[in-house]
């Protein structure tokens, strides 16, 4: 009994620690409050993000801000079309001295990797990022390498280029958890951050979490409590996306699985030990809309928020049931 109150005790004290991450963020990245959420929720439920918005919206520095904040190394990488798979992953060099071959870790050897413009990275370079997203390490030379604990890729797209770019395959898009849109500010939180920025009143953003307990929290994340009534919930609101009338491409099995993963991160967040339909219904817009595949072709901001919403208003709520 003391143990199980000394385990409940420390698992609340990080909740209201990742509590303290999100208000923190919501300082130094002004008015993407949800965005931020949503970003610690998919890096707490192990998966990877892709932040696809117009240029400027504070897509890097949100990503850079996170890795800061929760104490983890950071590299960025530029997608250009030139860049390379070893440019990420590594290479191995012969060194004359001493007449060895040695490999030199690339940038994906890190906590959070930023993979800024991953659209205009060619197919051959964004597949570099698979086997690393799906199974946390890298093969070169023959040899696999495990990636450091946690590891997160943060990849930006810009939905506005045509020329220049290689959009994902339906195969790379499924590997992020969520995809997260930050939007304009409304006019108010727009003066308030050009004062911020334009003017030198920006506040560095400081740590505020040490980085093993990313890891605990990741742990933790996986033991919240999801009632059979709100996991059928969430199955059916998946299963509804494969029989919808403008859907070709309806949700996998894995994106169910990952929708579960980040309900759970999500409840977690919000400091709590069970999923409730609310959570779901949450998580769901940012995990299918990059998944889905309208029978007009792949859905724009408009079209996901208006299918998806459909979906979710024709799909039986259960009852909440505080269990666990």
């Amino acid at each position: 009994m003391a143990e199980t109150m000394q385990s409940h005790a420390s698992t609340e004290a990080l909740q209201e620690e990742l509590k303290s991450v999100v208000e923190g963020l919501n300082q130094v990245v002004i008015g993407q409050r949800e965005a931020i959420e949503l970003l610690l929720a998919a890096c707490l439920a192990g998966g990877h993000a892709l932040l696809q918005d117009v240029p400027g919206t504070g897509k890097t520095r949100l990503a850079s801000s996170l890795a800061t904040a929760l104490g983890l190394s950071f590299h960025r990488v530029q997608g250009t079309p030139d860049l390379l798979p070893a440019d990420i992953v590594g290479t191995t060099i012969y060194h004359p001295a001493d007449e060895q071959f040695r490999f030199h870790p690339g940038p994906i050897f890190t906590n959070v990797l930023l993979m800024d413009e991953i659209n205009r990275a060619t197919p051959r370079t964004q597949s570099a990022l698979l086997e690393a997203m799906a199974e946390g390490q890298v093969s070169a030379d023959g040899q696999t390498m495990p990636l450091p604990r946690p590891f997160f890729v943060i990849a930006t797209a810009n939905p506005v280029e045509s020329q220049g770019v290689f959009p994902l395959p339906e195969a790379q898009l499924d590997r992020f958890l969520v995809q997260i849109r930050l939007g304009y500010l409304d006019a108010d939180l727009e003066l308030a951050m050009v004062k911020r920025v334009a003017f030198g009143h920006d506040a560095p953003v400081a740590q505020l979490l040490a980085p093993e307990k990313v890891v605990t929290a990741q742990e933790a994340v996986r033991q919240v409590y999801i009632s059979e009534d709100v996991l059928r919930y969430l199955i059916n609101l998946c299963r509804a996306t494969r029989s919808h009338d403008q859907i070709i491409l309806g949700a996998s099995p894995r994106a169910i699985v990952l929708l579960t993963r980040l309900t759970q991160a999500i409840a977690f967040l919000a400091g709590r030990s069970f999923v409730t339909p609310d959570d779901v219904q949450r998580a769901f817009p940012a995990v299918m809309s990059h998944r889905l595949q309208l029978d007009i072709g792949w859905m724009d901001s408009a079209a996901s928020e208006r299918v998806l919403s459909e979906i979710v208003a024709s799909v039986p709520v259960p009852h909440e049931r505080e269990e666990g």
